[in-house]
């Protein structure tokens, strides 16, 4: 299998990326363990696909809790874990060769589990969900709180911000469907069928198609639904998985949607065409994925399972331009451009083509030379 695996003691619950200048990308893994859980870091090798097989930094959770989720800061400089007891944060330092980072005092550290944790895009806000069905919508960092709802869902099942931080979307165990407006915190309820579950999902990402992206369980079939956000009703929806799906991710730049499913394959979607560009047969093999996120700067994917542990692995679809690829094409067409031209110019017998002064007839042929004694010799003598 292309990618690489860290082969680890405990179970591994959850995993993130977190994104680094130069990308110099890490990876954050959340294990449970009968005696001690834990959080820790793995850099990321690009070239090889793979993390580095012993962590750079770890945390020990003396205190007692199992990581449940784990949700990073856009910048890279802190995370949240939530555990079966409830959140800590955590703040990063140093380089990739040192790497260290710290827990820090924070206010949901006895809330309970939270299932679903997210940062806004812009990283202004902290969203979580919990077990409980109690939403919470928080300014970051000052944790002032915008919406405290108790009874928002039965339970939550998944959470996304929109591209301009401006919504968030909610699903639950039931499934319902929420979409919340995070200035005010009045929410809209999705509506669908009453054999319709709405499972999982993630709002575009690429600045050019406004939707929301959900999966549908209607019986044994599963779809993806499109979303207008404008008027929140749905216009489309197809089938592609073929299977019940347990995560969904965007990667950064909205070009493609994953899906891991129940018994641990991976479809990856193309979004401008809605069609499946690769599909990753038994990547965990006969297991539930729990975690699957896209890598911040390559077309790698990250995935969890409690089976197999966490995997990074490399996609089968084309990969992105890089800067100096773009340089290079555009220097290569300014080239081709002027050896056209220079090809034109010198074959071509039309304006461009000016005659060559020296071939001009002078214009004593023309009219004569006054001096010449043989114009002058056919008249005779002058009489004055």
């Amino acid at each position: 299998m292309d990618g690489g695996d860290v082969s680890m003691e405990g179970k591994v619950t959850c995993a993130s990326w977190i994104k680094r200048p130069e990308n110099a990308h890490l990876v954050v893994i959340g294990k449970s363990s009968g005696t001690c859980s834990s959080v820790e870091i793995f850099s990321f090798n690009a070239e090889t696909t793979s993390l580095s097989p012993s962590p750079k930094a770890t945390y020990m959770f003396e205190e007692g809790g199992d990581p449940v989720r784990i949700a990073v800061h856009p910048s890279g400089d802190d995370f949240v874990c939530s555990t079966t007891t409830g959140c800590k944060l955590f703040e990063l330092y140093g380089h990739e060769d040192n790497i260290k980072f710290v827990r820090k005092e924070f206010p949901l550290q006895d809330v309970g589990p939270q299932k679903c944790m997210a940062f806004s895009v812009d990283g202004s806000k902290l969203a979580t969900g919990g077990v409980d069905g109690h939403f919470r919508l928080f300014e970051w960092p000052t944790m002032r709180i915008i919406v405290d709802e108790p009874k928002a869902h039965k339970s939550f099942r998944d959470m996304d911000f929109s591209l301009d931080s401006e919504f968030l979307a909610s699903t639950s165990t039931d499934g319902a469907a929420r979409i919340w407006n995070t200035g005010d915190g009045v929410p809209v309820t999705l509506t669908r069928n009453s054999d319709e579950n709405i499972e999982l999902c993630r709002f575009s990402k690429d600045a050019t198609k406004p939707f929301l992206f959900t999966t549908v369980q209607k019986g044994n079939k599963t779809l993806i639904a499109v979303w207008d956000i404008t008027t929140w009703k749905k216009i489309g929806h197809k089938s592609l998985l073929k299977k019940p799906a347990s995560i969904m991710s965007m990667s950064l730049d909205g070009k493609y949607l994953a899906l891991g499913s129940k018994d641990g394959d991976v479809c990856v979607v193309e979004v401008k065409k809605m069609e499946i560009s690769s599909l990753h047969k038994r990547m965990h093999l006969g297991t539930n994925i729990t975690s699957l996120e896209f890598c911040p700067s390559e077309r790698v994917a990250l995935t969890t399972s409690s089976q197999w542990g966490a995997m990074v692995t490399k996609l089968n679809v084309p990969a992105d331009w890089k800067e100096w690829q773009i340089y290079l094409l555009l220097l290569g067409l300014f080239l081709a451009s002027a050896i056209l031209f220079y090809v034109f110019f010198e074959n071509s017998e039309s304006f461009w083509n000016f005659p060559d002064p020296s071939s001009r007839p002078k214009i004593e042929t023309l009219h004569g030379d006054p001096t010449s004694d043989e114009q002058w010799s056919s008249f005779g003598p002058v009489d004055l």
